[in-house]
């Protein structure tokens, strides 16, 4: 009875923003499309994205715009949900945050390492980082190196990580990049056990577990199919934590020596269900399949717990990926059938 009181209001309002989420059969109408203006034009008319897409002017409407406008909306989601939720689902709120700030961190790094010209356009998140997060956008944004930018983090939770760094020789954007996945993997994992409790932690457990799981056998197929690493250089790139992947079954994907080896210890594994190599489909639409199946299934076991918040946004921002992705596709003239292969949908 606690957790239907607690999270009723929650799950209530989270059912009626899914029902507005894309349908399988949308994404095939987008991917008939002709252009980008002819697929923000149909999300205008059909989605629940009316509203931040009318914020652009015909002359404003190219795909960078389009996907910042995406973005908006997936943070716009996050603030709808966040007001209905009391401390303890706020403190829950906090933890899926990072992930968010991550990803701006990693972006601007990437920004300043590759001197690109035209360096930030983050007014978009400004007011959403403002509100919520640690990150300063007003610090990150007179960032031209990648000690200025470490600097301008100095007051959050990213500076020590990415301050060891800094200091060292001959550090890459794949070293940062590395530094922060680790840390915010360990640093989430390591929360967790303070901010949920009971039924609450062991479903986020089993997410962000599941999630290390998989992105740690994701990276040992890339390291193995497309770089020929050895097991020694492919250990550094995992996060060390295990979940249902025991330490001696991880061991043996990175020693394996060939690709069949490494599918044949996977098959042996609680993943393989759902996670078939053989199939048609990217390493990153496996991995984003299996965690829709997981996500949805605790839901469905627990329909009142943060299982309802987490298995949203995971849903939003994959939906918004795929729009990504299918504009991309059109934009280059893909066949309606080669778009839907890039976003994991089926023709009709």
């Amino acid at each position: 009875m606690g957790n239907l009181l607690e999270y009723s209001g929650i799950t209530t309002k989270i059912r009626a923003m899914e029902a507005k989420l894309l349908k399988p059969e949308q994404f095939v109408e987008i991917a008939n499309l002709g252009n980008v203006p002819e697929i923000a034009d149909y999300l205008r008319k059909n989605t629940a994205y009316a509203d931040v897409l009318e914020a652009l002017t015909e002359e404003q409407i190219h795909r960078g715009n389009i996907e910042k406008v995406l973005i908006q909306s997936l943070y716009h989601d996050y603030t709808k949900i966040y007001r209905f939720c009391g401390q303890k689902q706020r403190r829950f709120m906090k933890l899926i945050l990072k992930n968010f700030e991550v990803d701006l961190i990693n972006y601007c790094l990437r920004i300043v390492i590759n001197h690109y010209k035209q360096p930030f356009d983050l007014n978009y998140k400004r007011t959403f980082f403002d509100r919520y997060s640690q990150i300063s956008i007003e610090k990150l944004i007179t960032s031209r190196t990648t000690d200025e930018l470490v600097e301008s983090l100095k007051e959050t939770e990213y500076y020590a990580p990415l301050k060891k760094l800094k200091d060292a020789q001959n550090v890459t954007l794949y070293d940062y990049d590395l530094a922060l996945n680790l840390y915010f993997f360990t640093s989430t994992w390591r929360e967790q056990k303070k901010v949920l409790k009971k039924e609450d932690l062991e479903l986020f457990m089993r997410d962000i577990g599941s999630k290390i799981d998989l992105l740690n056998l994701q990276w040992i197929y890339r390291a193995k199919k497309y770089y020929n690493m050895k097991p020694a250089d492919i250990y550094l790139l995992l996060i060390p934590i295990h979940y249902k992947l025991s330490t001696d079954q991880v061991k043996e994907m990175a020693d394996a020596p060939g690709l069949e080896d490494f599918e044949a210890v996977v098959t042996r594994t609680s993943y393989a269900r759902h996670y078939n190599f053989r199939q048609n489909l990217t390493i990153e639409q496996m991995y984003a399949e299996c965690l829709e199946h997981l996500y949805k299934l605790d839901r469905r076991r627990s329909p009142y717990s943060v299982a309802a918040i987490g298995t949203y946004l995971f849903l939003k921002e994959e939906e918004i990926k795929k729009l990504t992705t299918a504009m991309e596709c059109v934009r280059y003239s893909l066949t309606p059938g080669e778009t839907l292969a890039y976003v994991g949908g089926k023709t009709q």
